[in-house]
């Protein structure tokens, strides 16, 4: 493939994981509007934000299956037509209850993309490739939260909040055109894919048996849900702790998406000398302990705004490396059941994501610390489990060993 083909396919593959995260992160600066408007307070409206990534963990389960029965196209077109008619749902509620509910319905739709863009990849590249591959998506996602709050500070301060709904409405159209028109097919229908529930199960159970990606999809799912931490937490601190406006707000968090940009560079140049799993360690390591530092520094009242922003840049610049590596090594093994395994692999990050975002909310006091508690907390979390995990294979494949050695000897 050429390079405007692989440049031109890496677009749509990163519109499609992006819809999600622009989603989550374009009506962040508009949530003290929200409460006001819906007559409701700001921790109700983080409900939204949970229900989303709730509806994100649901659907992607529900698309696996269908992604790999029917091919990758269809469920695609179904998933961001119900997209678009929920954003235009959530723009036109008139009440808290009603946009949570709006909001699970428009994850529900957008997630099919999450699950999609990760299954093409193993359909269109080679594995030696697909590290690399998902860095530089995860590079085009990552630009989403330095556009995404800015805009939707922009358009709440000069607008309503219920335009951010409309364009997203519209951003949903626009990457419908693009996959009918430009994107490959990738994997055929698979009709040997029962939709049956007893075959879905033992589908996703076939999955699950694999010590490769049951390691690595909940090491990195719990790490990589640290972001959601921020992004339930951010707007109260900045904003109604720090006093930021929301055009500040929009540009604090564009200033902390450049963390993962930049680590996702880094990531091409560190693959060519290292492996992913060393990565992933070294990164976890280094995020534990920048996650203390936070705790320690809230806790004692160490950091004003701009200290508190840039020990956050550091820490989410972890982000880039574990996301990517932990995605390859946790589908590396799979040909058959590729759509299902990225449907667990996806649902289990966001359902962390929306148990974390659901703990920063009912932890609400009016500090940073439920946020950065929690960040800490994914990152330990994350290390322990890949540390344990890793250890109880090669203790397996010890004794494996071993047993072999001794039914020879006999």
């Amino acid at each position: 493939m050429s390079l405007k083909q692989y440049s031109f396919l890496i677009l749509i593959l990163g519109a499609l994981a992006t819809i999600s995260p622009f989603s989550i992160d374009m009506y962040l600066p508009g949530f003290p509007r929200i409460a006001t408007d819906l007559n409701t307070t700001i921790d109700k409206v983080q409900l939204s934000l949970t229900s989303y990534l709730i509806g994100i963990s649901l659907g992607q389960m529900l698309y696996g299956p269908l992604l790999d029965r029917f091919g990758r196209k269809a469920p695609l077109f179904g998933g961001l037509i119900l997209y678009v008619i929920a954003s235009l749902g959530c723009a036109l509620t008139d009440s808290v209850d009603s946009l949570i509910a709006m909001r699970f319905l428009q994850a529900m739709g957008g997630c099919v993309g999450l699950v999609a863009s990760q299954a093409l990849v193993s359909d269109l590249f080679p594995a030696n490739k697909r590290a690399e591959v998902f860095s530089t998506i995860t590079l085009v996602i990552a630009v989403s939260p330095m556009i995404a709050p800015t805009v939707g500070g922009y358009v709440t301060a000069a607008i309503n909040w219920s335009w951010i709904f409309i364009i997203l409405a519209g951003i949903g159209m626009l990457i419908i055109a693009a996959i009918y028109f430009f994107l490959p097919t990738g994997k055929q229908a698979d009709q040997s894919v029962s939709l049956r529930p007893k075959a879905v199960i033992n589908g996703y159970a076939t999955v699950i048996k694999q010590p490769q990606f049951l390691i690595y999809t909940l090491a990195g799912g719990l790490a990589t849900a640290a972001p959601f931490a921020y992004i339930a937490g951010s707007s109260d601190v900045f904003m109604n702790i720090y006093h930021v406006t929301e055009q500040q707000y929009g540009w604090i968090f564009a200033f902390l998406a450049f963390a993962m940009i930049g680590s996702t560079q880094l990531n091409h140049f560190l693959l060519k000398k290292y492996k992913s799993e060393e990565i992933i360690k070294v990164t976890l390591l280094y995020q534990s302990a920048l996650g203390f530092l936070l705790i320690v520094g809230v806790w004692n009242n160490w950091y004003n705004l701009y200290s508190l922003i840039g020990m956050m840049f550091i820490f989410l610049t972890g982000q880039g490396l574990t996301g990517p590596n932990t995605s390859a090594l946790s589908l590396a093994p799979f040909r058959k059941h590729t759509g299902s395994a990225s449907a667990l692999m996806g649902s289990w990050r966001m359902g962390a994501g929306a148990i974390i975002s659901a703990i920063v909310s009912f932890l609400h006091n009016n500090t940073a610390m439920p946020m950065v508690g929690m960040m800490a907390a994914c990152s330990i979390g994350g290390l322990i489990i890949l540390f344990t995990g890793s250890a109880a294979v090669r203790h397996r494949a010890s004794k494996a060993n071993v047993e072999e050695e001794i039914s020879v000897l006999l």
